[in-house]
C-alpha cells in the first residue's frame, strides 16, 4: 500500500492527516496548524497546478506549494 499525500488529492477531497515525511518541513507546517488527525481539504490548484490552497479544519485556508503538500501524509 502507498502513502497519499495532500499533493495527490483531486478538488474538493477531504483526508485526515496521518505524518509528516520532511521533519524540517513539519515544524513549520505544525506551526501553520497542520497537525496530524486534522482534517483537510483540497479547494484550489492554480492555473499552472502549483501551489494549491488547502481548508485546515474548516478554520481557514492554506496556500502550499506542491512539494510541501507532499510532505504532509494522510488517510
Amino acid at each position: 500500500m502507498s502513502v497519499r499525500t495532500v499533493s495527490q488529492l483531486q478538488k474538493g477531497e477531504k483526508a485526515v492527516i496521518r505524518s509528516f515525511s520532511d521533519r524540517l518541513m513539519s515544524l513549520k507546517l505544525l506551526e501553520m496548524g497542520c497537525v496530524p488527525g486534522c482534517e483537510v481539504r483540497l479547494d484550489a490548484v492554480a492555473p499552472l497546478g502549483d501551489p494549491i490552497c488547502i481548508n485546515v479544519g474548516g478554520c481557514y485556508s492554506l496556500s502550499l506549494r506542491l512539494n510541501e503538500a507532499s510532505t504532509i501524509e494522510i488517510e
